[in-house]
């Protein structure tokens, strides 16, 4: 055990690395045993995401393949980032989730990590309805 902290740090790092983003294995691991972990991992963060998303548990399948590879930037963001990225494929409630997101908030530009809610009214279309928000509440009409 002559590794210094600097070199277990970054081995530690390289592991992460693999496990929730998709990069190389470091040498001396198990690639099955890892690959098992990172599924493992990928379920946990769909779970976190249906907190702030529930509507998108019918794409769970459709979800661990996009994440998969991907840092993640927090099950909220997570969630919209999956949910604009198939939004043709969403099912009618997550089209209406989704609406109604983009009602209520600004999406946040790349590199950020917070989305900035709207201050003015905003209506937004989705297939068969549409969401009207204003002061922080949206209400959705039409079939979700």
């Amino acid at each position: 055990m002559d590794e210094s902290f600097a070199d277990l740090a970054a081995r530690q790092e390289a592991l992460v690395r693999a496990l929730v983003a998709g990069a190389d294995l470091p040498a001396g691991f198990i690639a099955p045993h890892v690959d098992a972990a990172a599924r493992a991992l990928l379920r946990k963060r769909f779970g976190e995401v249906l907190h702030p998303w529930p509507a998108l548990v019918l794409h769970r399948e459709e979800y661990l393949c996009w994440a998969a590879g991907r840092p993640t930037r927090g099950s909220w963001l997570d969630g919209w980032d999956f949910a604009r990225a198939h939004r043709a494929a969403l099912a009618p409630e997550a089209r209406a989730a989704l609406a109604v997101r983009e009602a209520l908030w600004h999406y946040p530009p790349a590199g950020a990590s917070d989305a900035r809610p709207r201050r003015a009214p905003a209506l937004r279309f989705f297939p068969g309805g549409l969401v009207l928000a204003a002061f922080t509440k949206a209400r959705v009409f039409g079939r979700a």
